[in-house]
């Protein structure tokens, strides 16, 4: 009876340990992203253009996505992803994504991904929480700088956008082939529970107080681009 009252107390104890790790590394994932949205708009002549970032629905950040790993002969990373809604910006959802052809410069161990989804095309795909950029739905490489060429239709028909950043280079990168789906272990860690994408990305989920420096980063960033815009 006592060892079998050790063993329930040792597994009581590592479940706890296992789920502050869990949200440790989630508040981290979120720390992490805002870091990323922050820096890149910092140097807005070689950031997201500011006609591409008004027109977006979803933006989805990757940081320090990984090179190999074990994934073999691809990429791997977990991210976070935030919508609009009535309200604003929604709580952050969690993502995984791996696998796919991604345009990454040569030789890189680890880059930022940012991906934006433009269209309600490509936010329903994300919506469903095995989205597979592949075809038509795949990653476009996002035009850089203050602003978009008038000449290209990604404001029409493309579903996502995406960027990456290696030391320090941020640049337009495609994305084919890659699986997107919903990061469940973070999402129960974060939120006590397995919450859907659609109801969190709808903006159904409340937002937990560790999201705040992600969503800071992508409010001051949208705020960047009203400002620049009315001052033209």
């Amino acid at each position: 009876m006592k060892k079998y009252a050790i063993a329930v107390l040792t597994l009581f104890l590592s479940t706890l340990a296992f789920a502050g790790s869990g949200e440790q590394d989630t508040t981290a994932r979120l720390q992490a992203a805002g870091t990323v949205m922050n820096e890149i708009m910092a140097a807005p002549d070689k950031g997201i253009p500011e006609e591409v970032l008004n027109g977006t629905k979803c933006i989805a950040v990757v940081p320090s996505m990984g090179k190999g790993g074990f994934i073999v002969g691809g990429e791997h990373g977990r991210g976070v992803v935030t919508c609009r809604t009535t309200h604003g910006w929604s709580a952050p959802a969690f993502i995984s994504i791996g696998g796919g052809n991604f345009g990454f410069q040569a030789g890189a161990q680890s880059v930022d991904l940012v991906m934006l989804f433009m269209n309600d095309k490509g936010v329903q795909g994300l919506l469903s929480s095995k989205f597979e950029l592949t075809g038509e739905a795949s990653a476009t490489a996002g035009p850089v700088g203050r602003h978009a060429s008038a000449g290209t239709d990604w404001k029409m028909t493309t579903e996502a956008l995406s960027y990456s950043r290696t030391k320090g280079l941020f640049v337009g990168v495609a994305v084919d082939g890659a699986k997107i789906q919903q990061d469940k272990d973070s999402t129960i860690a974060m939120y006590g529970k397995d919450v859907s994408f659609r109801e969190t990305l709808s903006g159904k989920a409340h937002i937990p107080a560790s999201a705040d420096p992600f969503l800071a980063a992508v409010k001051a960033a949208e705020k960047q681009t009203h400002e620049t815009a009315e001052n033209k």
